[in-house]
């Protein structure tokens, strides 16, 4: 039988695996599906959620909830969590304005305690957000991503993979893949060579990177002259990506904070 508490609140309508465990006191509202080996924790709530399997939520972690957004008319939306995620104590995951997409965590991401993801927001694999950070709505963060604590994203940004951002940042533009950001508001500080190096890109791979960067974000260039030339030059698939990424902002994408910052090491 499913492990759940017997002061637990389950909805009739809540498909939950045999395998899962429920804590005293949580709310399983209508609307849910919750994956095999699946643990919640007390006081949680989760309603118009599917979940899938080998997930830990929290005590005191909020799924689904209506979201914030004057515009909301009451359609009937979800979140969809993907395998093997993490939510922390008092977290918080907003469901979608509009049926047509749900908001969305991949596999195996960690969101800290007191984390939120507002209304319609995507996250890609293996994302990790820390403590205290904030995702306003519709923000797309792509595969790789770690947001330090007590970041604040604006909504509709756009995060690139393999991003690394620094604790406090206020993030009001797009933040391009395979860079450090931080600041208020946020500027690229370098390279996430951490990040680059773990995903095992070669040095080869690495050093285009960097050139491409020095082209669009350091050199006197205009930057769309820049990523006209860097285009011609037939790239690699990972700078292809960074030149594709810039092209299709509509926020525009952070800059440099100081040119000089970019050394030859980093």
């Amino acid at each position: 039988m499913t492990k759940i508490h017997p002061a637990a609140i389950v909805d009739k309508t809540a498909e939950i695996d045999a395998s899962v465990t429920i804590g005293a006191y949580a709310v399983i509202g209508p609307g849910v599906f919750i994956g095999k080996d699946t643990t919640v924790g007390h006081h949680a709530w989760i309603e118009n959620s599917r979940i899938g399997s080998d997930n830990r939520i929290y005590p005191y972690a909020v799924v689904g909830a209506q979201p914030q957004d004057l515009k909301y008319a009451g359609a009937k939306t979800e979140v969809k969590i993907g395998n093997s995620c993490v939510i922390r104590e008092f977290s918080t995951v907003h469901r979608a304005t509009a049926p047509s997409a749900p908001t969305r965590i991949g596999d195996h991401c960690y969101l800290m305690a007191g984390t939120h993801l507002g209304h319609d927001s995507i996250l890609g694999d293996n994302v990790i957000i820390a403590n205290g950070t904030q995702l306003a709505g519709h923000v797309e963060v792509a595969e790789g991503v770690v947001m330090s604590a007590l970041v604040g994203i604006h909504q509709f940004v756009r995060v690139g993979r393999l991003v690394m951002i620094g604790g406090g940042a206020m993030v009001s533009q797009d933040i391009p893949p395979f860079v450090q950001a931080q600041g208020d508001r946020a500027k690229l500080v370098g390279l996430n060579l951490v990040g680059l190096k773990r995903k095992r890109f070669t040095s080869e791979t690495i050093s285009e990177i960097k050139s491409a960067f020095r082209s669009i974000f350091i050199s006197e260039i205009p930057m769309q002259e820049a990523l006209d030339q860097i285009s011609a030059a037939e790239p690699s698939i990972e700078v292809k990506e960074l030149v594709e990424f810039i092209e299709k902002s509509k926020r525009g994408v952070c800059r440099a904070r100081f040119k000089e910052t970019f050394s030859e090491g980093e």
